[in-house]
């Protein structure tokens, strides 16, 4: 096991853990930097409230001590128990006088001996029986005669007020590290909360390719463009959900046929003894059905692979507007009509294949351009969750009568006006629709000439 696997192991799985590990790294951080500072900064105040101390005592101290005349000379006072504790008095760097307790040669007035031979101002620190003791000495300077006074306290209680603090710094530091990381848990959860909402909708959605989405409406800035990013995924997978549907049915319908040749021949050829000759055209009548199966399934997967291997969009979706212009170009018109297309945006996607698109499309163009007078417009839009598709020529329009019966095979509203047709191209447009989810509809209110709707789910 590798150290880098070692190191990555403990790091929790959720991102509301690893937010909530960031910030306790964070939080524990700052807070480390800023105990060692205040600690820092309350050990030097307390040591200059020691130092101020021991400058006082000397003050007062000084004050006993005369240096007026030829040799110096220390005068008895009322407090001279209070003043001589701790207290060490040279005449240059003769001894004159020390406390009670600290004798010749001890550490301690070893060390004022150091600070008296000095003759400035100073401080140290020494230690006497485990203790940390501060000195501080003062000289005194006179006309004939040079004194110095040193003093001496105690700093076990400046240590102690000092570790106090440290700590105290240290169990609030702990409170507000635990603090810090529920509150940035409870915090993360709620803020993903809306996101483990759109995320189980988004998979209970997809799954049964449901027409509902998201949008960006009454939600934060992040969340609408997640939910944008959801919606264009739901999009594709109900694109490619709506065109394996369609891929099966249309290898089914395929595949029917030829597989209905062949139980007809067997069931025939079984059915009493049949000649040589009888008997291979069964076999060729079988053979021919069964290369016609190969043919189609070679072409559905041809398609398939090649759509995996060069997918410029979703399978099964399609780039409306070129394939609007090609048919257009492609179309037969006279010379007194013209054709064109208007489109709102260059980049509108319908869930269908192109080629379903243009025989859904052809009979509409068809029947446009064949009794159009001189203007065949075909525009295209994108509306809620669909592309919609209006085909207008300014010719005579559906007779009135006759709406009713527009989309039902073999029927023509004047078979006697001069035009080729089976009626059959209507019927046959809106059941390709409907079998994506689309509609191809006629709107009787539109004067003059005709114009057919084409509905189609959005890719």
């Amino acid at each position: 096991m590798t150290l880098d696997r070692v190191l990555r192991r403990p790091a929790p799985r959720t991102l509301r853990g690893r937010l909530s590990l960031v910030a306790l790294t964070t939080a524990a951080l700052l807070m480390t930097v800023l105990t060692v500072a205040f600690n820092v900064v309350m050990d030097r105040h307390l040591q200059h409230q020691a130092d101020d101390e021991l400058r006082n005592r000397a003050a007062a101290v000084a004050t006993t001590v005369d240096t007026s005349g030829p040799r110096v000379r220390v005068l008895e006072t009322s407090n001279d128990g209070l003043l001589d504790a701790n207290v060490w008095i040279y005449s240059g760097t003769r001894l004159l006088e020390n406390p009670p307790s600290a004798t010749v040669g001890s550490r301690l007035t070893l060390t004022a001996d150091r600070l008296a031979a000095q003759r400035k101002p100073t401080c140290t620190t020494s230690h006497a029986h485990g203790r940390p003791v501060r000195l501080c000495s003062r000289p005194l300077a006179g006309r004939h005669a040079t004194a110095t006074v040193v003093t001496a306290l105690d700093l076990g209680p400046y240590r102690s007020s000092a570790k106090t603090l440290l700590l105290a710094s240290l169990m609030l530091d702990t409170v507000m590290l635990a603090c810090t990381y529920v509150l940035t848990r409870l915090a993360v959860g709620r803020a993903l909360r809306p996101v483990r909402t759109m995320t189980d909708q988004a998979t209970q959605w997809s799954a049964v390719g449901s027409d509902e989405r998201f949008g960006a409406a009454e939600h934060p800035a992040e969340l609408a463009r997640l939910g944008a990013s959801l919606d264009a995924l739901l999009d594709r997978i109900r694109t490619v959900l709506r065109h394996e549907r369609q891929l099966t049915g249309e290898l089914s319908h395929e595949l029917r046929t030829p597989l209905t040749r062949i139980v007809i021949e067997l069931d025939w050829w079984r059915s009493r003894p049949r000649s040589e000759a009888e008997t291979r055209a069964t076999h060729e009548v079988i053979a021919e059905a069964t290369r016609s199966m190969r043919t189609i399934c070679d072409t559905l997967l041809t398609d398939a692979r090649d759509n995996a291997l060069n997918p410029p969009t979703a399978p099964g979706t399609t780039d409306v507007v070129p394939v609007l212009d090609r048919m257009v170009q492609g179309l037969d018109t006279p010379g007194r009509v013209k054709a064109m297309v208007e489109s709102e945006a260059e980049a509108l996607q319908a869930g269908v294949a192109p080629a379903l698109l243009e025989r859904i499309l052809s009979p509409l163009l068809a029947n446009a351009v064949r009794y159009a007078r001189s203007t065949v417009t075909v525009s295209a839009r994108r509306i809620q969750g669909a592309v919609r598709i209006d085909v207008v020529d300014d010719g005579p329009g559906v007779p009135e009568g006759f709406t009713g019966e527009l989309f039902q095979p073999g029927r023509r509203a004047d078979d006697g006006d001069g035009h080729d047709g089976a009626g059959l191209g209507l019927p046959l447009a809106r059941r390709l629709a409907r079998a994506v989810g689309g509609e191809v509809s006629h709107d009787p209110a539109h004067n003059p000439g005709a114009r057919f709707t084409v509905s189609l789910p959005a890719g």
